[in-house]
């Protein structure tokens, strides 16, 4: 040591924990702020939150990860452990523990990233044209009167579909166009189908029935099996349909470019197929609720109508008064026309004859429309009669006590049912009961 000189001590940091934690976490994050990580699955958990988290792993090594609520809902599949994912992430530390982790951003099963990004390049696209735009999604009719259906012959979504309408609308009929919805050529094949869907929506052949609503569904699959439904092209004559269109493809966790176009998505051909048109039962209800309600109204008319015509029978039912009153009118005319000159005379004659005239008249015509009236009035009633319907070849059941059976849990075998058809009743017995 040099003489004179005193030793220099280097001045050293001395970090907190946490603030260690948190150059650290920076530090991270500006080197590995966007990063694309593939690996496996383990320990997925989805907590009530929506948050979820599981460990990304492979032969040498692994990494907490945490994909939160408003990432999680994006997903566009069910992840399970065990399985290979890419995920887009930022690295960083979990400060209350130390914990190197990733916050995932987005994520897909291993080999679909490239079609994922071509998914999210065509929504892109399509959300800048306003085809995705919730303004532009129309309301279903009420009142369906034909269903176009899209789909493969072979599809087993053909069977659920043509099933659910069966049990829910058999009235409603329904017009299929079929086209291949899976491989080269498929997406081609659903736009002819749905451009003559769409042709005869707007201009129906002689004859043929109008078309109110169009399903397009396929089964669910992988995302290469559903990528024919992701077509830019399709997406366009989708958007172009001139009525509701609603798209059942795949399962409740599958999502295409066809569900955002279209005026409604379901989450199963299933589903779209009950969304199309309101059941039968629910018709016949509001059927009869409204019958209820213009009977109970016509009823009331008739009322008030009926209290008009009493009123005016009562002024028409006493002649006898009506004519003295005439007389003494008369009188008193003479009486002073006996001291006027003859022409004012006249003039007074032709005007009481005018006055007469014009009395029965107005009486005449007053009568006239009051019967009008109510002839029109029984023609409504009697075309609100229920036994029209029954004309049809419908039958109306009633219990022992009157009640209406509507539903087959109100019955049992061997209970006795009234069935009031168009000319008469039936005494039935129950045998047995199928639900539908």
């Amino acid at each position: 040591m040099t003489e004179g000189l005193a030793p220099t001590r280097l001045a050293v940091q001395v970090w907190q924990v946490g603030a260690l934690c948190h150059a650290i976490s920076d530090a991270l994050q500006a080197r590995f702020n966007s990063v694309r990580v593939a690996g496996e699955i383990s320990g997925f958990v989805r907590a009530a939150s929506g948050h979820c988290y599981f460990t990304l792993k492979d032969n040498e090594g692994q990494l907490r990860c945490a994909m939160f609520k408003r990432a999680a809902t994006g997903l566009q599949f069910v992840p399970r452990d065990g399985q290979r994912v890419e995920v887009s992430a930022r690295v960083s530390v979990y400060e209350p523990r130390g914990e190197l982790q990733m916050v995932v951003e987005a994520m897909v099963p291993a080999g679909e990233g490239s079609l994922y990004e071509q998914f999210m390049q065509i929504k892109a696209r399509l959300q800048a044209q306003g085809l995705l735009d919730a303004e532009r999604k129309r309301p279903l009719f009420t009142h369906v009167r034909g269903i176009g259906l899209v789909t493969s012959l072979g599809a087993a979504a053909l069977h659920d579909v043509v099933s659910a309408l069966q049990r829910r609308v058999p009235h409603i009929p329904v017009l299929l166009a079929p086209a291949s919805v899976q491989g080269a050529g498929a997406a081609a094949e659903i736009m002819d189908a749905l451009r003559a869907l769409y042709a005869l929506a707007v201009q129906p052949a002689g004859g043929a029935m109008p078309i109110d609503v169009i399903l397009l569904v396929r089964g669910g699959g992988a995302m290469e099996d559903l990528w024919s439904f992701n077509d830019e092209a399709l997406a366009q004559v989708i958007a172009q349909s001139p009525v509701p269109l609603i798209s059942g493809v795949g399962h409740e966790t599958d999502f295409t470019i066809a569900d955002f176009v279209a005026d409604m998505r379901a989450p199963t051909p299933t589903a779209a197929a009950e969304l199309c048109a309101q059941s039968t039962e629910v018709l016949l209800y509001a059927a009869q609720r409204l019958e209820d309600r213009l009977q109970a109204a016509l009823a009331r008319s008739l009322e008030r109508q009926g209290q008009g015509l009493d009123r005016l029978a009562m002024r028409l039912g006493r002649p006898a008064a009506l004519v003295g009153r005439l007389r003494e009118a008369w009188a008193g005319v003479q009486q002073r026309l006996a001291h006027a000159p003859l022409v004012q005379l006249q003039r007074q004659q032709s005007e009481v004859l005018r006055l007469q005239t014009a009395l029965r008249a107005a009486l005449v015509q007053e009568v006239a429309r009051l019967r009008t009236r109510q002839e029109r009035l029984a023609l409504h009633l009697d075309m609100l009669d229920p036994r029209l319907v029954l004309s049809r070849g419908y039958a109306w059941l009633e219990g022992s006590e009157g009640q209406a059976i509507t539903q087959v849990a109100q019955l049992e075998p061997g209970q006795a049912v009234l069935a009031r058809l168009s000319d008469g009743v039936a005494d039935l017995q129950v045998r047995q009961t199928r639900p539908a």
